[in-house]
């Protein structure tokens, strides 16, 4: 991180080789045009073999070091008791303090346990923002969910470096006005994902801690998103310009009562796991492993991704390793407001976020304009992004739409994946779909479920906008991909 260019380029240097590959497909615009109808122009329901750049999430796609390979030849494939198991016990103990550890499959799995555990009829669970499914999960058992972000976070564009910090004032004047006996947890995201990957401060982690054991409220962290998070504290405070990731990731982790975190992110394999400072709260949680994921010694997972989700955990404490994944995305974000490309800033982690209210301003919320953007980048270029916005929002119980309070589309830079070649081509097509604009139209829902409409909802355009897209490729690329 501290070289530079002779020239005075600032360029992204990836501190590592690539030894294994994986062939990409770019088809014709025509047939991209065909899948995405066949999607219902829902990114989600492409097939994969029509992708050409796949950012549409950073979950389970990191690329795996050769250590992590290497180490899922030596796991202990017992279904109980596997000794696998007890090294990644050990590693989460060692990195992120917590003493007590359930594994599952993935983030939702912990939310689905931790949610069922904590949360009934009545229950308001603060945050600093929902993710999907953590909202989800508490509203199906019953609860609902206060957004208490700082008012810098909804601002598109800033130069706030931590836009995902919690409001403080806020939260406290909640519980002063609603007590905290129907308060379960607060839950900290860090690493705000449907605001752009925004990272929270030091500070910000330390005194939400400190104001939820002043009330007697369990804390509870998201730390999926973590490693980016972390990579920001050391990067834009000076107070942790001398601490090590390692270090900054105890003192972070040490005071919340449960963590939780998706290892497809934070881990770069595929798992999870909730890890918790009291023995009780443990128990409570304990018997629902069995009963949804699997034993306590694999918790859904292969064991062989154990494996390599233990050492993983250690290379999310190299700064080394994980500043790639956010200067990429710096570069990226940088290279668009060069070409006056309206995107969130500062750049966060996870991906580089499109700004579609911005980009497409004669569009309205009613016309989804996040999703009709990223179904036309995937059609122009073949590189497929996620909808960020009111497709990702669920319905009032009276049927009215719940319109985003921030409308983007994510492109997700997963972990050592990509070349500098590859972010320069989605660049370019992205400048000159701004340039084309305004031949962009709005989808309306044909077959939309009542849960999570996002993934499995399928779309159509409200006019023939698609073919006017097409057309105007061809007038400018000719016979280019």
């Amino acid at each position: 991180m501290k070289i530079k260019m002779f020239s005075g380029e600032k360029l992204p240097l990836e501190m590592h080789k690539v030894r294994i590959v994986q062939k990409l497909n770019l088809i014709p615009i025509e047939e991209r045009k065909k899948a995405i109808e066949e999607a219902g122009f829902n990114t989600f329901l492409l097939r994969n073999r029509d992708v050409f750049l796949d950012m549409l999430t950073d979950s389970g796609v990191n690329a795996m070091s050769d250590n992590q390979l290497a180490s899922m030849m030596i796991a202990d494939d017992a279904y109980a008791g596997s000794e696998t198991y007890y090294k990644f016990e050990e590693k989460l103990r060692e990195i992120l303090t917590l003493q007590y550890i359930l594994p599952a499959h993935q983030g939702r799995a912990c939310e689905n346990i931790i949610n069922q555990v904590y949360v009934k009829q009545g229950d308001i669970v603060p945050m600093n923002f929902h993710f999907t499914t953590s909202k989800s999960h508490v509203t199906i058992n019953g609860g609902s969910v206060i957004e208490l972000l700082t008012e810098e976070g909804l601002k598109v564009n800033s130069d706030h470096p931590f836009k995902g910090n919690l409001d403080l004032v806020k939260l406290e004047n909640f519980f002063k006005s609603n007590g905290t006996a129907n308060v379960p947890y607060v839950r900290v995201e860090a690493g705000t994902n449907l605001i752009g990957g925004q990272p929270i401060s030091l500070d910000n982690f330390k005194n939400t801690i400190a104001l939820c054991k002043k009330y007697n409220v369990r804390t509870v962290l998201d730390a999926s998103l973590l490693q980016d998070n972390l990579y920001f504290i050391k990067t834009r405070d000076e107070s942790a310009k001398n601490k090590t990731i390692r270090d900054l990731t105890k003192e972070i982790c040490s005071e919340f009562d449960i963590i939780y975190f998706s290892a497809r992110k934070f881990g770069f394999a595929r798992g999870g796991a909730i890890c918790v400072k009291d023995e009780k709260e443990y128990l409570k949680m304990k018997t629902l492993v069995p009963l949804y994921e699997g034993f306590l010694t694999y918790g859904g997972m292969s064991v062989r991704e154990i494996e390599a989700i233990t050492v993983g955990l250690d290379e999310s404490m190299d700064e080394d390793i994980i500043s790639q994944g956010p200067q990429f995305i710096e570069y990226m974000v940088n290279e668009l407001v060069k070409a006056n490309i309206p995107v969130v800033t500062p750049a966060g982690g996870l991906g580089c976020h499109l700004n579609a209210k911005g980009f497409l301003p004669h569009l309205g919320s009613k016309d989804y304009p996040a999703g009709a953007l990223v179904s036309a980048l995937y059609l122009i270029s073949g590189v497929r992004g996620m909808e960020r916005g009111t497709l990702s929002e669920q319905r009032n119980p009276d049927g009215s739409e719940v319109y985003a309070e921030m409308e983007l589309v994510r492109l997700a830079l997963p972990r050592r994946v990509f070349t500098l070649s590859q972010i320069k081509y989605a660049i370019d097509r992205i400048v000159w779909l701004h340039k084309n604009k305004d031949l962009i139209g709005g989808l309306e829902f044909y077959d939309e479920p009542a849960i999570l409409r996002f993934f499995f909802g399928r779309l159509k355009p409200v006019n023939n906008w698609p073919e006017k897209l097409l057309k105007k490729f061809k007038e400018d690329f000719k016979d280019s991909l």
